[in-house]
C-alpha cells in the first residue's frame, strides 16, 4: 500500500470536524490509542492498540512538512494479542505515544483529529492508494484538502509523533 499524508498542528478541532461534516465525510469513531514504537533500523514499527483500530505497523516515508509518501505494511491484530513483550524483548522499545483519535473518511481519504498526550492537538490527512501509479493523484487530494480545511504550511509538522515525543526529552 502507499499513501500521501500530512500532519498538521491544529487549534480549532471542532473548526476541522465541522468541514469534514460539511464535506461529506463519514466519522468511522474515536479511538483511544496507545502506540508503541520499537527500535527500527530502517523505517518504523509501531504496534498500535486501541478501542477501534488493532495493528502492528512498519512504514517508511521522509521527514518533511509537505505532503509526503509512505509506504508501509500493516497486519491487523485481534485485541488482547499480546504482541508487545515479543516486540520489546526483539527490538526493544523506542517510545510510547498515548492519543484520542476520531477517524473520518471521504472516498479514499482518511482523516485523524488527534490530541496526543504531551503534544497537542493535531489533523492528518492520509490519501490511501494501491500503488505508486496513484502518488500524483494522491498529492493533489492532499493540497485539496489542505485549501479546504484552511491549513497554512506554517501549521506542518515533519516529523512522527514518536519524534516528536522523544525530542521533548521526557524521560
Amino acid at each position: 500500500m502507499v499513501n500521501v499524508e500530512i500532519k498538521a498542528r491544529i487549534t480549532n478541532p471542532e473548526r476541522i470536524r465541522d468541514i469534514l461534516m460539511a464535506a461529506g465525510a463519514e466519522y468511522h469513531g474515536l479511538d483511544k490509542q496507545c502506540d508503541t514504537y520499537f527500535n527500527c533500523p530502517q523505517g518504523r514499527l509501531k504496534l498500535r492498540e486501541g478501542n477501534v483500530e488493532n495493528s502492528l505497523i512498519f512504514y517508511r516515508r521522509p521527514d518533511t512538512p509537505e505532503p509526503k509518501v509512505s509506504e508501509y505494511e500493516l497486519e491487523r491484530l485481534v485485541p488482547g494479542h499480546g504482541m508487545v513483550p515479543l516486540l520489546s524483548a526483539a527490538f526493544g522499545v523506542k517510545v510510547v505515544v498515548e492519543k484520542e483519535r476520531e477517524i473520518y473518511f471521504k472516498d479514499n481519504v482518511k482523516f485523524h483529529i488527534d490530541r496526543v498526550r504531551g503534544l497537542g492537538r493535531f489533523v492528518e490527512i492520509e490519501a490511501i492508494g494501491e500503488h505508486a501509479g496513484e502518488l500524483d493523484t494522491l498529492h493533489g487530494q492532499c493540497s485539496e484538502w489542505l485549501e479546504c480545511l484552511g491549513i497554512s504550511m506554517e501549521q506542518l509538522e515533519p516529523s512522527s509523533y514518536s519524534d516528536m515525543f522523544m525530542a521533548l526529552d521526557v524521560p
